[in-house]
């Protein structure tokens, strides 16, 4: 690894604006230049460009000062940070929220916060901030459009209803565990609609909803919504996490397709949270969402610098009927293999950044050794997980961890697996994408992956080039 001094260098020397290669620094994944960031929000394609924004903290690398960060790209995969797009002022904090295309302008939704003062509770309301030019936006004379004077009120999510012709937004009582839909015909004046939950799992706070409509195995004439919903803490693996619920929404009310105590996760590893989906993609391509790569039981601690908080890769969403019920599946996003360098097969030419294609008997045990982890599949009981509970640096009492996840392999089929390694991070997507496991590491030294247990039967795999370079 080069000195980061050397690496300031060498972009100097060659004109480029940044080459970000400290240790631990993701090479596909994207991640700030420097500081703070938590949850992505506002994502929408707008224009020929993906604008990824995200809360950032513009005046250092732990939480506070929330200010939209902004990302743009032409693919969901390559990305040239730009000046951030909503600050923080007067106090108020801009929280997590979600954009439209309005005619030719990019409209963004977000939360105010403004904390407890003079013995006063703090306030959460929904405003809104316009930009014509993808670069830069000016908030709304008329804020707040929504307001309840409730402290705990936030993460709008707003989309264009067709069949009853006006916006929806879907707004988060944390505490209450209720999603809250309200309607507008012009984004300032909101009506409430009717309320969602409790469902599901309550153990946490619920925040950071996302709702979108997905045809059921592809079958465009059959769809139905999906309200995916963060939960802190509660998560099967531990922390943060999120669970997603399936069914219908008529314009004014959803209807879980579950029972009520049905609990559906998005990822079962311990460092996926508030994904969320690019609004305005073309209509002939699925939902594409990316998540924050973190859990905040141990987000404030990891050692990383000068920046903290790096987000996955981009995954394609579907549904799919199971034998349980109609779930949600995710595979990396198309674009991911504009990065690819020659194919091979074998595991020792590895190393840095990479994906592995493998598929293995599922009736036999199968385990292999990852940077900062190690993953098993056990046969019996249909089982995998990702072990990174030894190799790693010391980051929190939290991070040693073992994630695990059951896999729903009909007799006689084989175990698929594709692997994304970073730097930082392990993304597992098994069985098609019906099981996603994300996990960050932090290996205290390189190597190869390399099988531990068990034969593939067929293994492809690929270095990955850098996004940065």
């Amino acid at each position: 690894m080069r000195p980061l001094a050397l690496v300031l260098l060498a972009a100097v020397a060659c004109g480029a604006a940044t080459i970000r290669d400290e240790p631990y620094r993701p090479q596909f994944h994207f991640s700030p230049e420097r500081n703070w960031t938590n949850d992505p929000c506002g994502l929408i394609y707008s224009k020929g460009e993906y604008h990824l924004f995200f809360q950032f903290n513009p005046e250092g690398d732990q939480w506070g000062h929330m200010t939209w960060g902004h990302a743009v790209s032409p693919d969901s995969v390559h990305w040239n940070e730009v000046s951030p797009a909503i600050p923080e002022a007067n106090g108020v904090m801009i929280f997590t929220g979600s954009s439209v295309q309005d005619g030719k302008r990019i409209a963004s939704i977000y939360t105010g916060h403004r904390g407890p003062q003079g013995g006063q509770p703090g306030r959460q309301n929904q405003n809104l901030a316009f930009s014509e030019d993808g670069r830069t936006w000016t908030k709304f004379e008329g804020n707040p459009v929504l307001d309840i004077g409730e402290e705990d009120f936030r993460d709008p999510k707003v989309f264009w209803h067709e069949p009853t012709r006006r916006w929806v937004m879907v707004v988060m009582l944390p505490k209450q565990y209720k999603a809250q839909f309200y309607a507008s015909s012009d984004l300032k004046k909101w009506t409430h609609l009717s309320d969602f939950g409790p469902e599901g799992a309550t153990t946490g706070i619920w925040e950071c909803p996302d709702f979108y409509e997905v045809p059921v195995d592809g079958n465009r004439k059959n769809t139905r919504w999906v309200l995916k919903i963060g939960i802190n803490p509660g998560h099967v693996s531990g922390g943060s996490g999120e669970q997603y619920f399936v069914g219908r929404f008529d314009g004014t009310r959803f209807v879980n397709d579950n029972p009520k105590d049905t609990i559906l996760w998005t990822d079962y590893g311990r460092d996926c949270y508030c994904e969320f989906s690019f609004a305005n993609a073309p209509r002939d391509r699925a939902p594409v969402a990316v998540g924050w790569m973190s859990n905040w039981q141990y987000a404030g601690k990891t050692p990383t610098a000068p920046w903290r908080g790096q987000f996955t890769i981009p995954r394609r969403l579907s549904l799919e009927t199971t034998p349980s019920g109609i779930r949600l599946v995710q595979t990396p996003a198309a674009a991911l293999a504009s990065l690819r360098g020659p194919r091979t097969s074998k595991l020792s030419d590895l190393k840095d950044a990479y994906e592995i294609a493998l598929t293995a008997d599922a009736g036999k045990r199968f385990s292999m050794s990852l940077p900062g982890g190690e993953l098993i599949y056990e046969p019996a009981s249909r089982q995998i997980s990702f072990d990174r509970t030894r190799g790693n640096v010391d980051v929190d009492a939290r991070f040693p961890s073992r994630t695990a996840a059951q896999l729903d392999i009909a007799a006689g089929q084989p175990l698929t697996l594709r692997i994304f390694v970073d730097r930082s991070s392990v993304e597992v997507f098994a069985d098609g994408g019906r099981v996603t496991m994300t996990n960050l590491v932090y290996p205290t030294e390189a190597h190869a992956p390399a099988l531990t247990s068990g034969a593939a039967v067929k293994v492809e795999a690929w270095a990955l080039r850098s996004i940065w370079r």
